[in-house]
């Protein structure tokens, strides 16, 4: 796949235009271009954190660079010449999660978030000078009682940020308006900065009204709409809001019912998942605001269309995520095509340039269709140039045939969602042709690989009514059957046995996945009773996993022994019921509407993706971000839990580079705002340059060291068995050995402290 081109065009060719137009947009056409990406290596090294570097961004201008460490630091760096300008003692108690400059300040207001649920601003001015500098925090914010993880400014406005906290509210700061919250003398609950409470916000499915803890890991303003915001969280949906359509900012004294959103945004096939581990990591809108990238905790990143809202096919119901694995002989309503020919599908002669598209198309799908019988991937990269770059060029009769050979790659590999993805392909094609068994064949076995056996069934059947002699369809439906025999037959003896498992309060010590991955049965339990201001009782068995590394004393990084010394601690909390009232002691509230009738609620509709990243890992930790490159987005960029970071062109969703940024983890990757240098950071103290300085272009990279010998291909099949696997065989870092847990009364479960090598 190396042959086909990149779909940015030939860099002579923008050069010549440049000169000869002196377009502003061929500028930003050469900031990211794939050949520019292809000689990216690491340029420089910045040391001055003790601790995991957990934020960077770039001032507007991209002369500063700034980042927030779990040393609880603050670091200005000078882009100009790579060195540290200023080291700011924070204050902060816990791991800074997130950090930015104030716009319109002359960059020198900046402020961060931490995980002891603060909000610090700070004013560079007031610093003397010096390299490491404490100062007083210029305003402070305590009004939140869970952790920051994510702080949003908006460009032109010098007067507010806004944060978002795992206590489910992001909160609206005007420094105009006060430089301490709560004000002096006054609780938690009285301060009036709530924009949006989504402490009942969090939904299982998309069927479900929304009950629980919206516990908010990411937020981001549009840079062209500043009235829309984007907030994720502990379930599988982004919400995007009007801000010009929100309550005025309230108190969080009363449990609010959530507001209405403008949209939710979640693939089709997460949206019914309902499991406690799927959550987002980090959402952002794209250059131009007209779309979103979501990353998702053991899940891959996916690109939404905001402009799709209520305008084509992108928007689905609850409804159609059944309809789309149940045989019917119509899709939607509507009947299905016939058989179609290879005619071009309006009769018009085809022109020159459109019939060697379509000579390229071809050729494509027949590479492809050989790799059906080696490795799928590149197969699947053919497949995805054809119908995400020509789909409009090439007739019916090519798209159909793609299509199909795709979702046969797709059940070939058998990556995480692999099966969701043939799914959509074999829906598409049926809608091209209704009277070819292919399409229904690989739907089959796409459902049989999801364990829908008796779907399967149906599907197969209905494909062998097409194709009654052809012995593979034959198979196909005895394989179903006999799935089928075997499902009941696993199911009795699951009930035979009758549970004889028993868990840690029947005597047995509790494993890691124990907890990760408990039953939601015991999480409808509730405690009652008046709850303190930053007590966690209210929060209904949701999982906290915590790596902390310890800088005081002799702890901390061991240089000579190249450990790390930190502690894994796991605390679970538990939401109360939703007939919570207010007391006189000031105790949280929950609205009269939490009590939610669920039969009256009515499903709201989400937009689906429209493009899939994958070769990554996203488990190990829940700051990790996905960004685009560039002023105009062409390309996505995330970390990763090998140590890597990964690009992809947006367009195709083709891997292009894959370089080596970190000892265990990588979590941020932030682009410079005008030239081609990006920032990465993650578990090391220390923050990546990279520059397209490499002599030679490669696909694959290993920052100062030189290019790699490790197959890209390897690397990718090993992060999708620990998608696979879970969390637990990535924390901490792949060598978590097997750990005794205490169980407390207030349900905190804690891991013993352990040592992590990170040679």
């Amino acid at each position: 796949m190396d042959s086909v081109p990149f779909h940015d065009g030939n860099i002579h060719h923008i050069l010549e235009t440049r000169y000869l137009h002196s377009r502003q947009d061929v500028n930003h056409s050469l900031q990211t271009h794939s050949s520019l990406i292809r000689r990216l290596t690491q340029e420089r090294e910045l040391e001055g954190h003790l601790g995991c570097v957990n934020a960077v961004a770039w001032n507007s201008r991209g002369s500063l660079l700034i980042s927030g460490s779990d040393d609880t630091r603050i670091n200005i760096w000078n882009y100009a010449d790579r060195k540290l300008l200023h080291s700011i003692d924070t204050g902060h108690t816990a791991n800074i999660f997130c950090t930015k400059f104030i716009p319109e300040t002359s960059d020198e207001i900046v402020v961060s978030g931490a995980g002891d649920a603060e909000v610090r601003l700070f004013n560079l001015s007031h610093l003397n000078g010096s390299a490491e500098n404490a100062i007083a925090p210029s305003a402070l914010y305590q009004c939140h009682t869970r952790r920051v993880k994510k702080l949003a400014v908006e460009n032109g406005n010098p007067n507010v940020v806004w944060s978002a906290s795992e206590d489910g509210t992001l909160r609206q700061h005007d420094f105009r308006e006060g430089t301490s919250c709560p004000p002096a003398g006054s609780s938690h609950q009285e301060c009036r900065s709530v924009l949006l409470d989504l402490r009942s916000g969090a939904k299982r499915s998309l069927a479900d009204p929304p009950k629980q803890v919206l516990a908010l890991k990411s937020c981001d303003i549009s840079s062209t709409r500043p009235h829309l915001l984007l907030v994720g969280g502990s379930d599988a949906f982004a919400r995007l809001y009007d801000r010009r359509m929100l309550p005025p900012l309230s108190s969080c004294r009363k449990r609010m019912s959530p507001p209405p959103c403008v949209n939710y945004f979640c693939p089709m096939h997460l949206s019914d998942r309902g499991h406690p581990s799927l959550h987002l990591t980090h959402v952002t809108f794209g250059p131009d605001g007209d779309e979103v990238l979501l990353s998702y905790s053991g899940e891959h990143v996916y690109l939404m269309n905001v402009n799709h809202a209520g305008l084509n096919d992108m928007q689905y119901t609850s409804g159609d995520v059944s309809k789309l694995m149940t045989y019917s002989p119509t899709i939607n309503g509507m009947e299905l095509q016939p058989s179609v020919s290879s005619v071009f599908p309006n009769g018009f002669s085809i022109k020159k340039n459109v019939a060697a598209k379509i000579d390229y198309c071809r050729k494509l799908i027949k590479y492809a269709e050989k790799t059906l019988n080696d490795g799928p991937y590149y197969g699947i990269e053919a497949c995805n140039e054809v119908l995400n770059c020509y789909s409009l060029t090439i007739g019916p009769a090519l798209k159909y045939e793609c299509l199909c050979i795709r979702a046969a790659l797709l059940l070939k590999r058998k990556w995480k969602n692999d099966a969701h993805m043939a799914i959509r392909d074999c829906c598409a094609a049926r809608k091209i042709d209704n009277y070819d068994y292919k399409a229904l064949y690989y739907m089959s076995d796409a459902l049989s690989q999801l364990g829908r056996h008796k779907e399967a069934l149906d599907f197969a059947v209905a494909a062998q009514l097409l194709a009654p002699s052809i012995p593979e369809v034959a198979e196909r439906v005895e394989k179903a059957k006999k799935d089928i025999s075997s499902a009941e037959a696993e199911k009795n003896n699951k009930t035979n046995d009758g549970g004889s498992r028993f868990d840690s309060r029947g005597g047995r010590i509790l494993s890691l996945s124990d907890i990760l991955y408990r039953s939601e049965a015991n999480s409808d339990a509730s405690q009652d009773g008046p709850r303190s201001e930053r007590d966690d009782s209210d929060y209904d068995e949701e999982l906290e996993l915590d790596f902390e590394t310890s800088m005081s004393g002799d702890e901390g990084h061991d240089v000579e022994s190249n450990i790390l010394h930190g502690s894994l601690n796991l605390r679970i909390h538990r939401r109360g019921d939703s007939r919570e009232s207010t007391g006189a002691n000031g105790t949280v509230e929950s609205p009269s509407s939490s009590s939610h009738n669920d039969k009256a609620y009515q499903s709201e509709a989400a937009i689906d993706m429209n493009q899939r990243f994958i070769g990554h890992c996203n488990v190990g930790t829940d700051i990790k971000q996905a960004s685009f490159l560039g002023q105009r987005g062409e390309f996505v960029a995330s970390g990763s839990d090998d140590g890597r970071w990964f690009i992809w062109e947006k367009r195709t969703g083709r891997l292009i580079k894959m370089l080596n940024g970190d000892e265990s983890v990588v979590n941020c990757v932030q682009c410079h705002p005008f030239d081609f240098v990006v920032a990465t950071s993650g578990i090391d103290s220390t923050i990546k340059l990279w520059t397209p300085s490499a002599p030679v272009p490669s696909a694959v990279a290993g920052g100062a060291a030189g290019p790699e010998t490790a197959n890209v291909l390897v690397a990718m099949e090993s992060n999708q068995q620990k998608l696979s696997r879970g969390r637990d065989s990535i924390l901490p870092f792949e060598l978590l050995e097997p750990f005794r847990m205490h169980e407390f009364p207030e349900g905190s479960l804690r891991l013993r402290p352990f040592e992590c090598a990170q040679s």
